[in-house]
């Protein structure tokens, strides 16, 4: 005769994903993590082969999702001496290569539309 183990957990059985939050969504949120990693990499090795002084010294801060990851918002630091308005317009300039250069990088059927946040230069320094 079999043992009913059942018997006494009635009230207390727990779901999983009460505690530590839906197995899909921990897959969704680790698969554009790992999506903002691989633009992040491709926009700054595109970045540092464009011929153009101002983009050659921006910085690649981070890429998150904006709203997901079919839109991503890359946010970089312009220079000291750029004007962030100024690094916007040449970053609009070459965001179709921008975007090719992403497509070779990434594996995915469908490449992202990129946007861009300019935060201004850094005016802290070493004192």
């Amino acid at each position: 005769m079999t043992r009913d183990r059942s018997r006494g957990r009635t009230g207390s059985a727990r779901d999983a994903d009460s505690f530590f939050g839906a197995a899909e969504d921990r897959k969704v949120e680790r698969k554009e993590r790992q999506l903002c990693r691989q633009v992040q990499e491709a926009v700054s090795e595109a970045l540092a082969g464009i011929e153009d002084d101002v983009l050659l010294e921006v910085w690649v801060a981070d890429v998150e999702p904006a709203p997901d990851a079919g839109r991503l918002a890359v946010i970089v630091q312009a220079p000291r001496g750029a004007s962030p308005d100024e690094v916007a317009a040449r970053l609009e300039n070459v965001a179709g290569y921008l975007r090719a250069e992403v497509a070779s990088a990434i594996t995915r059927k469908r490449v992202p539309t990129l946007t861009f946040r300019v935060l201004p230069p850094e005016t802290g320094g070493i004192s």
